[in-house]
């Protein structure tokens, strides 16, 4: 990877062992779909995978593993708009894989949104074909892509066949581990020519989901209109092929335009009939592109982390992984009821799941876009029946919502998981993450801080609070030898550890939910906290018994560091230097054990430290109370001693293993945390070996936290009990940050150095806010700037 400017993501030359990931990385899409960035007509398999994924679009397949049966949900690959293809007379179809390539260079450009590649191939008898293609998924319009292809003739006269098509002949393959089950969800696949447009219209095969997907292309030679398209269907896909005679130095464009519609959509009579009708009404390439370019400027208005460019490659990776995060969901994403996926819509990988990990996606959107948080938080309100009844089957009333969610939400962890440097299949029992309730409830509550929304707390956000806070309770249990409560029989977010008991991070976090389930009803009004509480059958005892438990709930301690759960400081310690030395990369710790004959479990080793999860979700002063309240008062030092202990026993098996200690060390060994932020930053377009599984889809949560780290974790930002507070530690590296912030329906401008922090309020109509830094506080109206300094 190259950088040019701070805006471009580039590849020089071709490389068939890292196409898949470039893909992913050079993805187009708008929240609502988005096409991973193969090279347009190219043929699933081992160099590329040309994938298009449309938000919520889930479709259920069953298997036989031996003697088990097996049942995965997926987020499901759609037929392949991107075709667009060229030959000299009858011969193939030229590609980097079929042609000599002479040069080839991929460009993403993150401010506008747009992907251009360019390209000199060369055939077995010396002639050359220079190209460009221009694509982007419109984010003006949440239904439409467009895609251009100039080629020229360079070196010879003769005849030119173009090509077009979509094709339905597709499965979902993109990952090699999920290949041996299956993978065709369309049925019913139907290709059309219907006004020299060519459409494929297919059904999931288990959710019957009806998705059509349709292109309009023409053709120019030398900038006059060509005529004469050649279409036709066979079982699956739609295609048209066109010649023309060219001379050494002519220029052929092909303009192509897409629409993506699905019986999930709003607004609509049926998916074909509004693909149809959205390619005869869409304006031609350079209109779509200028509304596309425009919608996506006023993204960035919103969403732009202005970092100076004093510590190297920070600006790039930042607005890179931003950019991604807004093509997995954006303002087009509010009515998709889909969440937020952990691979974005940019691959296969954990088959589109929702996981708890959009912990770490929601600062970013909430300061920014409140009111796609909001929307994005409604999937959870949609699914609390299902994690209700979840919760009951548990025998404890409240809610439990899963590890793993698609549809229904119901949980979608698969119960077995092939390791592949053994080939073995072992168990998966990640499905006993328990903590993913914690997760949203602390999401809502966060909503709220921010926004003050307290329509959204009233109609939704309280009672899925306390349900999840009343399945904790019950799952906490009284030990008579301690006189305290116990969580047992879980796992972490660390997932190395399975059926553990007391896992700090879960008993923590269930503490602070407490507190916050009841400070929830207190903001309710009267009338409405009545409702709930009858609707619920909430009694006196149970709340009285959330306040008990914020005072003796168990949480393990050793040798003066919060222990990961009880019992992990007698586990087996790992030989660390000899398995760096003999195998390099041991981020998957779990996997090489496996293949070793060992269990991961029986070593201390985490995959990422959970306890430090606790730095990074509560501030320390609400820390440091929560711990004192509960008999356990803590310092820096333990602090200190609990974050080094867990740097030496960590794999960074996790994407957000790196963000999570950069939040850990930020105040205590800046220089380490700006490392881990580097780390962060790079997850996936760093490195090719280190992130070969992004050829899988990115790991949106850590692209997310990486921002997050820069905008809340170095200068200290917080929004609770309606203050917003900077207490930065900032690093002088980094340079001035100027942001944008979005804070109780106000505007806000921040700008911060290692020197200054200077918030800025837009004039607005609206209250006062109080701000506060470095301990002083001051109440700005609509249009005041203040401005702190670290030296009064």
């Amino acid at each position: 990877m190259r950088g040019v400017p701070e805006s471009i993501l580039a590849f020089s030359g071709y490389d068939p062992a890292d196409e898949r990931r470039r893909e992913a990385l050079c993805a187009t899409g708008n929240g609502y779909f988005a096409t991973r960035g193969a090279w347009a007509g190219s043929v699933a398999g081992d160099r590329h995978y040309p994938g298009t994924y449309l938000a919520g679009y889930y479709n259920r397949l069953a298997d036989r593993i031996g003697d088990a049966s097996a049942e995965n949900e997926s987020l499901v690959n759609l037929p392949d708009w991107l075709p667009v293809t060229f030959a000299v007379d009858d011969g193939v179809w030229w590609t980097p894989d079929t042609s000599e390539v002479v040069e080839y260079d991929v460009e993403l450009n993150t401010l506008r949104g747009v992907l251009t590649r360019r390209f000199l191939l060369r055939d077995p008898a010396g002639r050359e074909i220079r190209g460009v293609e221009r694509r982007l998924v419109s984010m003006a319009d949440a239904h439409l892509a467009a895609q251009t292809l100039a080629v020229t003739a360079v070196n010879w006269d003769g005849r030119l066949r173009l090509g077009t098509a979509v094709h339905g002949d597709v499965t979902n393959s993109g990952v090699e581990r999920y290949r041996k089950l299956a993978g065709r969800h369309l049925t019913d696949v139907t290709p059309l020519v219907a006004n020299g447009n060519l459409l494929v219209t297919a059904t999931t095969s288990q959710s019957h989901h009806r998705v059509s997907v349709g292109t309009r292309t023409i053709a120019s030679h030398n900038d006059s209109r060509l005529s004469g398209w050649l279409t036709n269907t066979d079982t699956a896909s739609a295609y048209a092929e066109l010649t023309v005679d060219v001379t050494a130095g002519d220029v052929v464009t092909i303009e192509k335009i897409a629409a993506v519609h699905g019986s999930r959509d709003v607004g609509i009579s049926e998916p074909q009939l509004a693909t149809m009708l959205a390619l005869d009404n869409a304006p031609p390439f350079g209109e779509v592109l200028e509304a596309h370019v425009l919608a996506w400027s006023q993204l960035w208005r919103r969403f732009d982390v202005d970092l100076e460019e004093t510590y190297d490659g920070t600006p790039t990776a930042l607005r890179l992984n931003i950019f991604h995060l807004l093509q997995s969901v954006s303002p087009h994403s509010a009515d998709t009821d889909a969440g937020v996926p952990a691979r974005g819509l940019h691959g296969e990988a954990y088959r589109g799941h929702v996981f708890w990990d959009e912990l770490f996606v929601f600062p970013v959107l909430t300061l920014r876009l409140p009111e796609l948080t909001r929307a994005l938080l409604r999937y959870r309100c949609r699914r609390l029946p299902a994690a209700r009844q979840a919760a009951r089957r548990l025998g404890c009333r409240g809610a439990m919502y899963p590890w793993q969610s698609g549809s229904d939400g119901r949980e979608e962890s698969a119960r077995i998981h092939l390791n592949p440097l053994s080939g073995h299949w072992t168990e998966d029992a990640t499905y006993r993450q328990r903590h993913v309730g914690l997760a949203v409830a602390y999401t809502m509550w966060q909503y709220v801080e921010v926004t003050g929304d307290l329509d959204f707390l009233a109609d939704n956000g309280a009672e899925v609070i306390v349900e999840v806070a009343r399945f904790f309770a019950d799952l906490a249990e009284y030990d008579a030898g301690r006189d305290r409560y116990v969580i047992k029989d879980v796992v972490g977010p660390d997932e190395f550890h399975t059926r553990i008991d007391n896992n700090a991070y879960t008993n923590v976090l269930a503490v602070w939910l407490f507190g916050i389930a009841a400070r929830a009803l207190e903001r309710l009004p009267a009338w409405r906290r009545t409702e709930l509480v009858e609707s619920l059958g909430l009694r006196q005892e149970e709340q009285n018994h959330w306040e008990e438990l914020t005072r003796r709930m168990y949480v393990p301690f050793h040798d003066g560091v919060i222990s990961q759960f009880e019992g992990y400081e007698r586990l087996a310690e790992l030989d660390w230097p000899e398995y760096r030395k003999r195998y390099g990369d041991i981020r998957r710790l779990d996997r090489i054990l496996e293949a070793e004959g060992r269990d991961v479990a029986s070593y201390q080793v985490s995959k990422q430290a959970d306890v430090l999860m606790l730095l990074y979700l509560l501030p320390r002063r609400d820390l440091y109370t929560l711990m004192e309240r509960l008999g356990y008062p803590l310092t820096a030092g333990i602090l200190r001693k609990t974050v080094e202990y867990y740097l030496a026993r960590t794999c960074h098996g996790s994407s957000l293993s790196a963000v999570v200690h950069a939040w850990g060390l930020a105040t205590l060994d800046p220089d380490r945390a700006l490392a881990f932020l580097e780390q962060a930053l790079h997850s996936d377009a760093g490195d090719k070996q280190r992130n070969e599984t992004t050829a899988e889809g990115i790991h949106l949560a850590a692209m997310a936290g990486s921002a997050d780290v820069v905008q809340r974790c170095f200068t200290g930002l917080t929004t609770t009990n309606d203050v917003l507070r900077f207490g930065p530690h900032w690093p002088a590296k980094l340079g001035r940050l100027r942001m944008a912030l979005r804070y109780r329906g106000h505007r806000l401008l921040a700008d911060i150095s290692d020197a200054t922090v200077t918030v800025t309020v837009d004039p607005a109509p609206g209250p006062a806010i109080e701000v506060r830094c470095h301990g002083r506080s001051r109440q700005l109206q609509p249009g005041d700037s203040h401005t702190w300094t670290t030296l009064t």
